[in-house]
């Protein structure tokens, strides 16, 4: 693990990125400092960098809320989220375990966002005895636990429960707030079956090298805040990956928490994921 001061270092590295949003970027309600700048110095570096986000809206609905934050889009290699993966797998169904979900679908999304199934062929229903399966977009701002007696319900049917945002948490200005992967647990406890989209499956890191044609999977560096997600994906398909530090884990080693402190925690993180980054970064910062 080798501390970098800035972006700047790693892009004299690495000709191909992919940079998480939430932690990384921005907190979902404001850019983080130095963020919009950093970002657009790498793009003016000349490296291909795509957007990567555990987001359970679609890439077209994170762009514009890019752009609303300030972040500039127009040079990007692409904008990639779960939840648009999810929706081109439940549009093309080709093959298992897509191709066996049926069509009447219960929509957890937030803000009444119908975004996630736009234009697929699905009949929505708010009855879990009425629905062939559940995809959770979003929690609706509730905690995952609010859930149960829905997930209960289905679990009892034996529905499958597409899962479009794996993340447990997400940062938030007020603090962490329970993300759709934590929900996903739950049913799964409850003996459902789960098919994930994202981080840190293979799926997702499979269409961003195809919008990095040209770069070997060991030419691009991963960018991210989460150990779970970020970092073993990375991992997972062959990249470096470089761990913002002042992201999720940011309480156990921020730059707030004492070296010795920080250190031990890191080390002890990494043991019980299984992953280890190859660079450590405080800030996203140029």
């Amino acid at each position: 693990m080798q501390p970098v001061a800035g972006v700047a270092s790693l892009a004299r590295l690495f000709g191909a990125f992919i940079v998480d949003q939430w932690g990384v970027l921005h907190d979902g309600e404001q850019a983080l400092p130095h963020a919009r700048a950093t970002l657009a110095a790498l793009v003016e570096s000349g490296a291909r960098v795509v957007l990567l986000s555990n987001s359970g809206r679609r890439a077209e609905t994170n762009r514009l809320r890019l752009e609303r934050l300030g972040f500039a889009t127009e040079g990007l290699a692409g904008i990639l989220t779960s939840g648009e993966l999810a929706w081109r797998a439940l549009r093309d169904r080709k093959g298992p375990p897509w191709s066996e979900l049926g069509r009447r679908c219960l929509l957890l999304t937030i803000g009444g966002d119908l975004g996630p199934v736009e234009g697929l062929d699905l009949q929505l229903v708010d009855d879990p005895a009425q629905a062939d399966f559940l995809f959770v977009s979003a929690l609706e701002g509730r905690s995952a636990e609010s859930w149960e007696s829905l997930a209960r319900a289905a679990a009892a049917r034996g529905l499958p429960m597409v899962c479009s945002n794996p993340d447990l948490v997400s940062p938030s200005p007020e603090g962490f707030l329970d993300s759709p992967g934590k929900l996903a647990a739950l049913y799964e406890r409850l003996g459902g079956r789960v098919i994930y989209v994202g981080k840190p499956y293979p799926e997702i890191y499979e269409a961003c090298r195809a919008l990095l044609p040209g770069f070997d999977a060991a030419a691009i560096l991963a960018i991210g805040d989460s150990l779970e997600h970020d970092i073993k994906g990375a991992a997972g398909a062959g990249m470096k990956s470089c761990l913002v530090t002042s992201g999720i884990h940011r309480a156990e080693i921020g730059p707030e928490v004492p070296p010795h402190a920080r250190a031990a925690a890191l080390k002890r993180l990494c043991r019980e994921i299984g992953v280890t980054p190859d660079f450590l970064l405080e800030r996203f910062v140029w």
